[in-house]
């Protein structure tokens, strides 16, 4: 059975009854969409556009601070994308937004980056969490894990030092076709195939 626009459908009704034609069909459904998540991101990533939350810059301004110093200092585009994204979920999902910028790239990163995305709220504490009466030493409970350093210089030479109205970022389009090519294909997924050993 096609759909409205002539594409072949999916005849089950539950998963059980599925074949392959079934997932041949939505497959190719689903072909012409690909892509599309690097769009539905960055209009997520705008709407921290005007939201300062009491900082001295929005927190798209302090996004895009944070992926042009990672950029002018000579780090590869994955890392800059990572920097780009780090605090997407600031209005999504405030009590876990590292978390969040973690998972939406966790099929396109290295592992370090991975982590370093998914713990870099703990290891940004180190600068302001005893204001908030919390531990700014929490991240000491992650010491000797092999990626506490590279987490720890992402957060001092990029992240706590971009509140700057003075400082001139590159515009996001600059980092648009890096984002693409970074979250072209993923590198880790439960929908790539393993390959053979």
């Amino acid at each position: 059975m096609a759909d409205g626009e002539g594409l072949m459908k999916a005849q089950f009704k539950a998963m059980t009854e599925g074949t392959k034609a079934d997932w041949d069909a939505i497959g190719a459904a689903g072909a012409p969409r690909r892509g599309e998540h690097v769009d539905n991101i960055l209009s997520h990533l705008k709407m921290l556009d005007g939201d300062e939350g009491g900082f001295a810059v929005d927190r798209l301004t302090h996004s895009l601070q944070t992926a042009t110093r990672a950029f002018k200092d000579g780090r590869d585009e994955e890392y800059v994308v990572c920097a780009l994204l780090h605090d997407i979920g600031d209005l999504l999902l405030p009590a876990a937004h590292a978390e969040l910028g973690a998972a939406i790239l966790k099929p396109y990163v290295s592992e370090a980056n991975h982590w370093m995305l998914e713990k870099h709220g703990v290891f940004q504490g180190y600068y302001f969490f005893h204001y908030l009466g919390l531990d700014r030493d929490m991240r000491e409970d992650y010491r000797g894990h092999p990626h506490f350093e590279y987490t720890a210089q992402f957060c001092h030479l990029y992240d706590q030092n971009s509140f700057d109205p003075a400082y001139e970022s590159m515009p996001l389009e600059a980092f648009v076709p890096m984002m693409r090519r970074v979250m072209e294909k993923p590198v880790r997924s439960i929908y790539k195939k393993r390959e053979a050993a």
